[in-house]
C-alpha cells in the first residue's frame, strides 16, 4: 500500500485537518462539534497509516464499500428480531423499506422477498384506508408511504392488488386540510411529511385528484388534493431559506426534502420551485449544511453531521440543481436562468464522509464513527452515495397531465472532477444503483406500479 504522501495531492486539504478558523467561545455545541471532528479526522486520513484501518483504499484515499458485509447486515435486519425490539413495532414498514431499498442499491434482487412483504403488510392495512405501523395500529401516512414503497420494490400484480385504493382515496381526503396541507394521521399533526407522502400515494396509485365529498378541505373551497398545497409549502420556508415541518417552525433537512419532492410532484420542478420558494435563499441554507473537514451534512443550523442527512439533504441537491437548469434539452428553465454546470455542493466531500466515517467494520452504516450501525442509516447513507454517483434530469412535459414530470426523470453516471485536481475524475469506487430522486425507489419500480394503476382506474361515480 502506498503512503499517504503519494495520494495527498488528490485529497483536498480541508478534508485533512481542523477548520482554519475557530470561534474562541466554548459552548456545549462547540464541544460536541470538536469531538465529532476529532473522531472523523483519523478515518478521513487513515490512508496515512493503513495498518490502523480495516479497509482498503483507492487512489483518492477513499475506502472500498464493504458490499458483502453490508448485504449480510441488511439480510439480518429482515429476519426475526428479539423481544427487546418491541419498541420499534410501529416502525415495521420502515424497517422493511430501509432494508429492501439498501439491498437493491447494493445490487441484490429484492423480488425474492415478495411473498414475505405481502404477508407482512396484509395485516397492517386498516379497513378505513392506509397502513399502520403494525398489526391493529391506526393508519399513518409515514407508515403508508414505507409500506407502499416496499410493495413497489418487490413489485408484481399480487403486491399491487393488496392495496385497497378506494379506501385509501377516502382516507387521504380526510387528511387534506382547509389550509392546503395534510395531517399525518386522522387527528394527528399537520406537516410537510404528510403532504409529500400523500402525493406519493396519489401519484403511484393513480388515485383521482378530486377530493372526496367529506374532505374537510372542501370547507375552504378546495376541490383537489393540489389546491392550496403550494401555498402551504411556501409558508413553511423560513427566514434562513430552509424549510420547516410546518409554518413558523425551524428549518430542517428532512422536511426540506419532503417539501422539495412534494413540489416536484405538484408540477415540473422549475415551475413549482420558482413559484413557491425563494431558491437563492434555499441554496444558501442547503450549502451551509455541509461541513469541513467531515464532508458530511447536518440537518439544522449548529447541529452535528449525521449520515442520514446524506439522503434528506443530499437528495435535495438533484432536485434543486435540475430545477435551476430546467428540463433536459434546454439552456435554462425559462430562458432567463442559468445552467448548473457542476454540483452546488461537495459531492466528493459527502462521499468521503460516508465511506470513511460511516462504514462499520462488521457491516452496516452509521450516523458517525461513535454510533452503531442500523438499517435506517445504512439506507440513507447508501442513498447519498447513489446521489453522488448519478446525475438526474427530467424532461419536457405537459403540466396539464398530472404527475407527468415525476415520471420523466432519468439518471446517468456522474463525472465528478476531483476537487484537488480537476484534470482527474473523482471515483468513489462504490458503484451503487441509481434510484428515483423523488420517490426513493428504483425508476422502474415507480413506473411499474404507476402503469398497473393506470390500467386499473377507479370508478369515481361509485366512490362518491
Amino acid at each position: 500500500m502506498a503512503s499517504f504522501d503519494d495520494f495527498a495531492s488528490l485529497i483536498p486539504g480541508y478534508f485533512r485537518g481542523p477548520p482554519a478558523l475557530l470561534d474562541s467561545l466554548e459552548t456545549e455545541t462547540s464541544v460536541l462539534q470538536a469531538q465529532t471532528v476529532n473522531e472523523c479526522l483519523p478515518l478521513l486520513n487513515a490512508i496515512n497509516d493503513p495498518s490502523s484501518s480495516p479497509f482498503d483504499y483507492n487512489e483518492f484515499g477513499v475506502p472500498e464499500l464493504e458490499r458483502e458485509k453490508h448485504i449480510q447486515f441488511l439480510k439480518a435486519n429482515l429476519a426475526e428480531f428479539p423481544a427487546r425490539f418491541v419498541g420499534l413495532d410501529a416502525s415495521r414498514p420502515w424497517m422493511v423499506y430501509w432494508a429492501l431499498l439498501s439491498l437493491y442499491m447494493l445490487g441484490e434482487d429484492v423480488t425474492h422477498y415478495r411473498s414475505r412483504v405481502i404477508k407482512t403488510f396484509s395485516s397492517m392495512q386498516d379497513a378505513s384506508g392506509g397502513f399502520g405501523g403494525g398489526f391493529g395500529h391506526y393508519s399513518h401516512l409515514a407508515g403508508t408511504y414505507a409500506a407502499l414503497l416496499s410493495l413497489a420494490l418487490v413489485g408484481g400484480k399480487e403486491a399491487y392488488s393488496l392495496i385497497h385504493r378506494d379506501q385509501m382515496w377516502h382516507w387521504l381526503g380526510r387528511l387534506k386540510q382547509p389550509d392546503g396541507g395534510f395531517q399525518i394521521s386522522e387527528g394527528g399533526e399537520e406537516d410537510v411529511r404528510g403532504a409529500y407522502c400523500a402525493l406519493v400515494v396519489v401519484s403511484l396509485l393513480n388515485l383521482p385528484l378530486s377530493l372526496p365529498a367529506d374532505s374537510p378541505a372542501r370547507s375552504a373551497g378546495h376541490e383537489t388534493f393540489m389546491d392550496g398545497l403550494g401555498e402551504y409549502l411556501s409558508r413553511c420556508q423560513t427566514y434562513e431559506g430552509g424549510i420547516a415541518a410546518s409554518p413558523g417552525n425551524e428549518a430542517h433537512g428532512a422536511y426540506a426534502f419532503c417539501a422539495l419532492a412534494c413540489l416536484c410532484l405538484y408540477s415540473s420542478p422549475h415551475v413549482a420551485m420558482r413559484r413557491f420558494l425563494d431558491i437563492d435563499a434555499l441554496v444558501w441554507w442547503l450549502s451551509s449544511r455541509q461541513y469541513a473537514p467531515e464532508g458530511g451534512l447536518a440537518g439544522r443550523t449548529n447541529k452535528l453531521v449525521d449520515g442520514c442527512y446524506s439522503h434528506w439533504l443530499g437528495s435535495c441537491w438533484p432536485l434543486v440543481q435540475a430545477a435551476i437548469s430546467g428540463p433536459r434539452g434546454t439552456n435554462s428553465a425559462s430562458g432567463d436562468g442559468h445552467v448548473v454546470q457542476e454540483n452546488l455542493y461537495s459531492s466528493e466531500g459527502l462521499a468521503r464522509y460516508i465511506l470513511c466515517c460511516c462504514q462499520a467494520e462488521d457491516g452496516g452504516l452509521r450516523d458517525k464513527p461513535s454510533k452503531p450501525p442500523d438499517s435506517y442509516h445504512t439506507c440513507y447513507t447508501l442513498s447519498g452515495i447513489s446521489t453522488v454517483e448519478h446525475s438526474h434530469s427530467y424532461g419536457h412535459v405537459d403540466d396539464s397531465e398530472a404527475f407527468a414530470s415525476a415520471f420523466s426523470w432519468k439518471a446517468c453516471s456522474a463525472l465528478i472532477p476531483s476537487e484537488a485536481d480537476p484534470t482527474k475524475n473523482f471515483d468513489t469506487g462504490a458503484h451503487v444503483r441509481a434510484i428515483h430522486p423523488v420517490y426513493s425507489v428504483p425508476h422502474e419500480a415507480a413506473r411499474a406500479i404507476r402503469s398497473w394503476a393506470l390500467s386499473h382506474p377507479l370508478d369515481t361515480e361509485v366512490r362518491d
